[in-house]
């Protein structure tokens, strides 16, 4: 099979010609359709993550078919239309496994950084870490919403926020553009939050009610003269920006953070203990948590704005996405 790995940290890609893998106990085989690349795919590219084991094949946004499933595995069936996202298996047997919180698991396997993800025509998942996917949605769809996607679904979804209720969407990216789209069809009162007056068009069709350019002000401010938000979704990267944000909620109102930025936040106590406000972090969920995610996707009409790469121009389309200038997911297919 033909793969694209990374030998090194900080190495280049490499198209390598591999055998295809086989499944072992409780594994499928997946026939890779498409896969998104993600911010995160720079943790392998880079290697940051410690421990890290090279070569390595990236790639946790994975779409594409059953193939061949190993011994004991039931739950899946070759032909099958699936997908498989960051959360990579778990050992049922930890204490936050026991109690069903499988996505802290303790001995968590994490796709592309536990073992070689979809940057391939084939990969090899635990049949745990594997979601169904809808017959409508397209992989290359369907591909970013395994991880950008069920992040800021998941997100909203357990975010305690009610239908119409306030919730800000910051950033208009490849998170953010997600994120208000959800945000819309799960019934809030969505406001985008972005930089400059030629993102409004783009965040009112993505189903923004309401527009707040931080060129013309506080956006903190913004917030409280349209009665504060009882939810600001955190998707760009950016503590500081972050941090700006916290006075615009309501009371009881959250900030929830889903994107991952290596800097402080800063907040004082009593930013927060005022209207018993609350900043909360969030990761991307579970399997299960993936095919709600794809389903919800499929019923609603939200669908990512992508860059379709072929397999072979990996290293272009990687550049393209952490340069910043695609718009707003890049996607790598194999046909």
């Amino acid at each position: 099979m033909k793969a694209v790995q990374i030998s090194k940290a900080g190495g280049d890609f490499e198209v390598v010609e591999r055998p295809i893998p086989q499944p072992a106990r409780g594994q499928v085989r997946i026939k890779v359709e498409a896969c998104g690349i993600c911010h995160s795919d720079a943790l392998v590219k880079e290697g940051v993550w410690p421990g890290l084991q090279y070569p390595r094949v990236p790639g946790h946004e994975i779409a594409g078919r059953i193939d061949t499933v190993g011994p004991d595995v039931t739950l899946w069936k070759p032909g099958q239309r699936v997908g498989v996202g960051w959360h990579g298996g778990h050992c049922f047997q930890c204490d936050p496994c026991r109690r069903g919180d499988f996505v802290n698991c303790q001995f968590e396997k994490i796709t592309a950084i536990t073992f070689d993800g979809g940057y391939a025509e084939y990969m090899i998942a635990a049949a745990e870490a594997v979601a169904a996917m809808p017959d409508d949605l397209p992989a290359d769809e369907a591909a970013p919403l395994l991880c950008a996607g069920i992040t800021v679904y998941n997100a909203l979804r357990n975010s305690g926020a009610r239908g119409g209720d306030l919730v800000a969407v910051q950033g208009i990216g490849g998170l953010g553009h997600l994120g208000i789209q959800y945000a819309r069809r799960l019934g809030f009162r969505t406001v985008a939050i972005g930089r400059g007056a030629d993102k409004q068009p783009l965040a009112t069709k993505l189903g923004a009610h309401e527009y707040i350019d931080t060129n013309n002000g506080a956006p903190a401010q913004a917030l409280q003269k349209i009665g504060g938000a009882n939810l600001i979704l955190a998707t760009a990267p950016d503590s500081k920006s972050m941090s700006a944000l916290v006075d615009g909620l309501a009371p009881n109102g959250t900030l929830m953070i889903v994107g991952a930025d290596f800097q402080s936040l800063t907040v004082t106590p009593l930013q927060l203990i005022g209207g018993r406000k609350s900043i909360q972090g969030w990761a991307s969920g579970t399997a299960k948590d993936s095919e709600d995610t794809l389903r919800f996707s499929s019923l609603s009409g939200v669908r990512p704005l992508i860059e379709r790469y072929p397999l072979e121009k990996a290293a272009e389309a990687y550049n393209q996405m952490i340069s910043g200038r695609a718009r707003f997911r890049v996607v790598l297919t194999m046909a």
